[in-house]
């Protein structure tokens, strides 16, 4: 019996595929969760503030971050 003829696991794969898709970072979080890559957290971090940084210094909140430093 072919997978198309079961209307039961049609149904089931079309719910699937009308369900709401997760998003990068909590695939992201699931994968390493799941996999036991705790390893990929300090660069997952390191990478999070650097694209921070990015945004951050086309805004008018750049002086604000001079002060700091």
């Amino acid at each position: 019996m072919n997978q198309s003829d079961d209307p039961e696991a049609d149904k089931a794969f079309r719910s699937q595929a009308q369900s709401a898709q997760p998003g990068l970072l909590s695939e992201l979080a699931e994968f390493m969760i799941h996999n036991k890559r705790w390893w990929l957290v300090p660069m997952m971090a390191v990478l999070l503030v650097l694209g921070l940084m990015i945004v951050v210094t086309n805004t008018a909140i750049v002086p604000a971050i001079y002060m700091l430093f």
